[in-house]
């Protein structure tokens, strides 16, 4: 009898071992999965994306620019709603350039100030998401 109870328990003992030992496997493997990327793939930025055709004005100091540009949005909503306001986004453009001098868009940093003061200045119209980055896709300085 002593040996019936004995040989019960040893069974439970490593039942329950075995129990405690899957449901670990099964929990460290659900939560070690390598996370999701939340960026987004490069299909995902073309499709939310809008192409700015060049555009070609004065500078304050009578000098004379010429780019085009590429600007990402937050998703395709947004992408068509500012398809529909890209004569907006052209009079920005022109009007931030009028106030600049060719020497304020000299080297990375002023473009990058630009490129800042564009998307600062285009989320204010947006209803349907915001602008994430400006790209420019060419970029010419003449005097």
């Amino acid at each position: 009898m002593k040996n019936n109870k004995m040989l019960t328990m040893i069974i439970i003992v490593l039942v329950a071992i075995i129990l405690i030992g899957g449901i670990c496997f099964v929990l460290f493997t659900q939560f070690n999965k390598p996370a999701k990327s939340l960026e987004p793939t490069i299909d995902e930025i073309v499709e939310a994306s809008v192409e700015i055709p060049e555009i070609t004005t004065n500078l304050a100091d009578n000098k004379i620019v010429r780019f085009s540009l590429k600007i990402q949005t937050s998703s395709k909503d947004a992408a068509a709603e500012l398809t529909k306001r890209d004569f907006q986004v052209k009079n920005i453009v022109i009007e931030e350039l009028s106030e600049m001098e060719q020497k304020d868009l000299e080297g990375k940093q002023g473009k990058q100030v630009f490129q800042k003061a564009l998307k600062t200045k285009i989320n204010e119209l947006m209803q349907e998401g915001e602008i994430q980055e400006v790209y420019f896709t060419s970029f010419i300085t003449t005097q």
